[in-house]
């Protein structure tokens, strides 16, 4: 039996994505420098299936609600899911890893989505020498196979150098958990991701082409306009709230933009006065967008900036002629408190992107 663990809509997308590319097998796009995924068939096809998600549930109510509807995706390809009420309480972090240690002891093959996360840098401890698949769960996939390949310990891009009394007392954990993340002669690390990575040895790299999503969704109609992506880069500090109203506001203009679909993490507030200031109809996804986008209807023109999506949106949308447009962030727009890496792994996002568009950011 594989055993994965998702905290967010996009770590199940990428689960299923991953579940088929295992049972189907799935060629490299060109130019992406990594190993296809080799077919199963007969007893393995079978045995592929033997899949059990575990959601360990956020508390955010989008989140939960894109999460519920992945959730059902999943049942109807056959798989086992397990929705784990993670958060609820104080005594839930270790109920749940007591509930979930014979799992863990059963499985074969263990599945994250995010290498960060010190709920499931917990569970790893439990792991043994298991093998090991990470899937995306957004760019922060690039972050963790370079900090992997230097040897450094598991920051997330967004964050600042200093360490908290909670990282101090988490440390142990996210020592065994980097361990657990590093291949060794007992253990296999995959990464199944549609990012551009560099892999260290012993890490293999499977291309995440979206194959599931293109065969069970669209092709979608296509509307006249354009539409926006939001981002949460506001809400995770990086970016300054009136820089990042304004360029919504100049690119919604510019290119004739008339919905805006907001990313799970963006404030109401900040919703709000983007819908009074720019007049763009906002939109919540009940799904993640590249299947939202694959179902359409959506527009001609797709404008982004700098996220996850200018990678995946150009594979779920191929052969649609949709346009997928980037635009950059300039370091005038980024908070005082932004982590002083925060420019260069943003632009390094929008320069690895394949088959997208660079714009320039509004003046």
């Amino acid at each position: 039996m594989d055993l994965a663990f998702v905290e967010s809509p996009v770590q199940l997308l990428n689960v299923l994505e991953w579940a088929h590319s295992t049972q189907a097998g799935t060629a490299g796009m060109p130019g992406l420098p990594v190993q296809p995924a080799a077919p199963a068939t007969g007893g393995a096809a079978a045995a592929a299936r033997e899949l059990t998600v575990v959601v360990l549930s956020p508390t955010d109510p989008m989140s939960r609600g894109q999460l519920r509807r992945m959730a059902e995706l999943a049942r109807d390809e056959g798989f086992t899911v397990r929705w784990q009420e993670a958060r609820g309480g104080k005594g839930a972090p270790l109920r749940t890893i007591r509930e979930l240690a014979p799992l863990l002891r059963r499985s074969r093959r263990v599945v994250i989505g995010d290498p960060f996360s010190r709920y499931v840098q917990m569970l790893l401890t439990l792991v043994g020498a298991k093998d090991l698949t990470v899937v995306d769960d957004g760019t922060a996939t690039m972050e963790y196979v370079s900090q992997v390949a230097r040897g450094e310990r598991l920051v997330r891009w967004h964050r600042r150098g200093r360490r908290g009394p909670r990282e101090f007392v988490l440390a142990p954990v996210s020592a065994a958990a980097r361990r657990r993340l590093s291949p060794s002669r007992t253990r296999e690390v995959e990464v199944f991701t549609s990012m551009p990575v560099e892999p260290p040895a012993g890490i293999t790299v499977t291309a995440n082409t979206f194959a599931w999503t293109r065969s069970r969704f669209g092709p979608p109609r296509l509307t006249r306009g354009a539409d926006l992506v939001g981002t949460s880069l506001v809400e995770t500090g990086v970016v300054d709230p009136e820089q990042y109203e304004e360029a919504v506001a100049s690119l919604a203009r510019e290119h004739g933009a008339t919905r805006y679909f907001a990313h799970r993490r963006e404030s109401p507030a900040k919703l709000h006065r983007l819908a009074e200031r720019t007049g763009l109809e906002i939109v919540r996804p009940d799904l993640p967008l590249e299947l939202i986008a694959r179902r359409g209807p959506i527009g001609r023109t797709v404008l982004s900036f700098p996220s996850t999506v200018v990678h995946t949106l150009p594979l779920a949308l191929a052969g649609t002629g949709i346009r997928v447009a980037v635009c950059d962030i300039p370091p005038e727009w980024l908070n005082d408190s932004a982590s002083p890496r925060a420019q260069g792994f943003l632009a390094g996002v929008t320069g690895t992107a394949r088959d997208v568009h660079r714009i320039a950011a509004p003046a």
